[in-house]
């Protein structure tokens, strides 16, 4: 992703021994996100080649990042395909890189899988509902960061920034999140730690196999549905510039009918999914905006395109009524 720290190699390389990771053999900068600075990091061990991703936090700090390391770890451990966090000596998995907190995982087999079909959502369903289930066991607790309380922070700093009519449509719709999330069938939704930020290019395959996802430094306490709304929005949409953001039917389907049949839906997620798909997509446009609007330098920045999730919210806001025919039990059946 984006580079803001800048590691030199003779630091990197001690870092991995002291992660009896072997001697360091290539380090390079990952281009393609804008929150943390991260490398790929090949190292040799008795004879053998490793590969991690070496992760410098830019915004989290040492007292928020025990949860999402913890969280990888415990997935980890309950079988779950996720890069697990290398510990020292000491059994520390959270280190420091030029005085910024630092982390070093696996990487996963194979690649993103960017214009993903029917059976790539059926996999990353089914293995989010594990993901789901997995982790109601985890003991730590710390809130979606990036939930309703910074969408409210954020939306003044933004709204400078937009024409009359994208002014009305943001306003409009986080005075509507804020009225839903008053409601009875909101507190009843099924909560535990999610990722929050499952998009295409965050989860691995391999020979069409699914073989994890990755990159949780967004995840916290909220939801389920939420997690579920956000894939949707990124996995079951045409990302072209001509699109109108809506949702293809047979790809949605997939997604939620092999999620279904791993942890059925309540009544109360049945009820609130055309809300949250409208709050996944508040959520990363308010996000772009602000990252286009308000940038950091980096050495390989590049900020996405908030027109795309204007898009997606202007059609989850249209469609909110027929958005219901997605929870008939019937279209609900894994293919």
């Amino acid at each position: 992703m984006a580079v803001y720290t800048e590691v030199a190699f003779d630091e990197a390389a001690a870092l991995l021994h002291t992660l009896n990771l072997g001697d360091l053999t290539e380090l390079r900068g990952i281009q393609g996100g804008i929150e943390n600075t991260n490398y790929f990091v090949t190292s040799e061990r008795d004879g053998a080649t490793l590969e991690h991703v070496l992760t410098v936090f830019e915004r989290l700090d040492f007292a928020q990042l025990p949860f999402y390391l913890h969280f990888m770890k415990f997935l980890a451990g309950q079988g779950i395909p996720v890069p697990e966090p290398k510990a020292n000596a000491n059994g520390d998995i959270l280190h420091t890189v030029q005085g910024k907190p630092a982390a070093v995982v696996d990487k996963l087999r194979g690649r993103s899988d960017l214009a993903p079909g029917v059976a790539q959502c059926e996999a990353v369903g089914a293995m989010l509902a594990r993901m789901h289930l997995a982790g109601r066991d985890f003991p730590m607790n710390q809130p979606n960061l990036r939930g309703l309380p910074w969408w409210n922070e954020t939306v003044p700093v933004v709204l400078p920034f937009l024409t009359e009519a994208q002014a009305g449509l943001l306003r409009a719709e986080i005075a509507y999140q804020n009225h839903v999330a008053q409601g009875p069938a909101f507190a009843a939704l099924p909560r535990g730690p999610i990722h929050a930020d499952l998009f295409r290019d965050n989860a691995m395959f391999e020979d069409g196999e699914l073989t994890g996802f990755f990159d949780f430094y967004f995840a916290g306490v909220d939801s389920f549905l939420f997690d579920i709304a956000v894939c949707l929005n990124d996995w079951c949409v045409l990302h072209d510039r001509d699109h109108d953001g809506s949702l293809d039917t047979p790809r949605s389907l997939a997604l939620l009918g092999a999620y279904q049949a791993v942890r059925p839906l309540s009544a109360a997620e049945r009820a609130l999914l055309p809300a949250m798909l409208r709050a996944g997509a508040l959520r990363f446009w308010i996000s772009r905006l602000w990252d286009l609007h308000l940038p950091r330098e980096a050495a390989l920045l590049q900020p996405h395109d908030p027109s795309h999730f204007e898009r997606v919210l202007r059609a989850r806001v249209r469609d909110t009524h027929d958005l219901a025919a997605l929870l008939r039990d019937d279209a609900l059946q894994p293919a």
